[in-house]
C-alpha cells in the first residue's frame, strides 16, 4: 500500500497500526517506510509512505536492504521535459490536444523510455497568463518561488517539487500550485507534469487541465511503482515463470 507521509505521524499512526493489526498473522509486514520516487530514478521529489505485506508461503523474503538495492540516481528536469520544447500542435481529437515532438537530436535515456515511437503525445496546452504574471515569472531564478502565487521555478538540472492534487469539488475545486517552466514565463503543462512524474506519453489523462493534474497529483509515480512491484514479482517467482514461458 501507498499513502501520504502524514499517515505515519502521531495523530494518524494509531489508526494505521489498528488497520495493520487486521492483517492475518501469516503475513510478514515491512514498513511503514518513507520512500521518495526521486531515489528510484524519477525527476520529481515525492516522498510517500509504503507498506509491503507478503505471505512467506508464496513469496520469498523482502527486506529494506532489497529495496535499497533498487535505488538509482534521480533524473533531472532537463532529462524529463527538454525534448518537449518546440513541440508542434497537430490537432485536437475528443477534446485532447495532440502534439508531435520536433526537437532534433537524441533524447535522454529517461525521456526515451517515455516517448512513443512516432513522437505523438497529448495534454501540452499551455496556460495563458496575464502580462503582469508573465513579468513576475520572468524575474524568477531557478529555485525561487513567486511571492504572490507561490509557484516555484524549476531548475533544468534539479528535480521538480512534489506535484500535488489540489482539492475536489466538495472543497471548492482549487487547483494545486504548479511549478514554473525553467525557461518560459508559464506554469508547466499536463504532459510536462506527467513526464516529471514518470508517465509514458501514450497515457491520456483528461481533456481538462484541472482534472489531469488532479490525476497526476494523486498518482503513484510509475517509476517507483515499477521498482517495488518488480521486486515483489521476482520474489513471488513471476520473473522465472515469464522466462520459462518465453522459452
Amino acid at each position: 500500500m501507498e499513502n501520504v507521509r502524514g499517515l505515519g505521524y502521531e495523530g494518524a499512526r494509531a489508526v494505521l497500526d489498528e488497520s495493520l493489526a487486521l492483517v492475518p498473522s501469516r503475513y510478514k509486514v515491512l514498513g511503514p517506510l518513507i520512500l521518495d520516487a526521486a531515489e528510484f530514478g524519477a525527476a520529481t521529489l515525492r516522498p510517500r509512505l509504503f507498506i509491503i505485506g507478503y505471505d512467506p508461503a508464496r513469496c520469498d523474503p523482502i527486506t529494506t536492504h532489497d529495496i535499497e538495492l533498487r535505488k538509482v540516481a534521480s533524473a533531472t528536469v532537463r532529462s524529463a521535459i527538454a525534448d518537449l520544447v518546440d513541440a508542434e500542435l497537430i490537432g485536437e481529437t475528443e477534446g485532447f490536444d495532440t502534439w508531435k515532438i520536433t526537437r532534433p537530436g537524441r533524447p535522454s535515456a529517461y525521456s526515451s523510455n517515455l516517448r512513443r515511437a512516432n513522437g505523438i503525445f497529448t495534454g501540452h496546452r499551455m496556460t495563458i497568463h496575464t502580462p503582469d504574471v508573465k513579468k513576475r515569472f520572468r524575474k524568477l531564478c531557478p529555485g525561487q518561488v513567486d511571492p504572490i502565487g507561490r509557484h516555484p521555478r524549476l531548475a533544468w538540472d534539479g528535480q521538480c517539487p512534489n506535484l500535488r492534487a489540489g482539492t475536489g469539488k466538495d472543497k471548492g475545486s482549487y487547483q494545486s500550485v504548479r511549478p514554473v517552466h525553467p525557461d518560459e514565463p508559464r506554469v508547466i503543462t499536463v504532459r510536462e507534469g506527467a513526464r516529471l512524474q514518470g508517465f509514458h506519453d501514450a497515457f491520456k489523462f483528461h481533456p481538462t487541465v484541472w482534472h489531469s493534474f488532479r490525476m497526476i497529483g494523486n498518482s503513484v509515480s510509475p517509476i517507483i511503482a515499477e521498482a517495488l512491484l518488480s521486486l515483489v514479482g521476482e520474489r513471488m517467482g513471476f520473473k522465472q515463470q515469464f522466462q520459462m514461458a518465453a522459452e
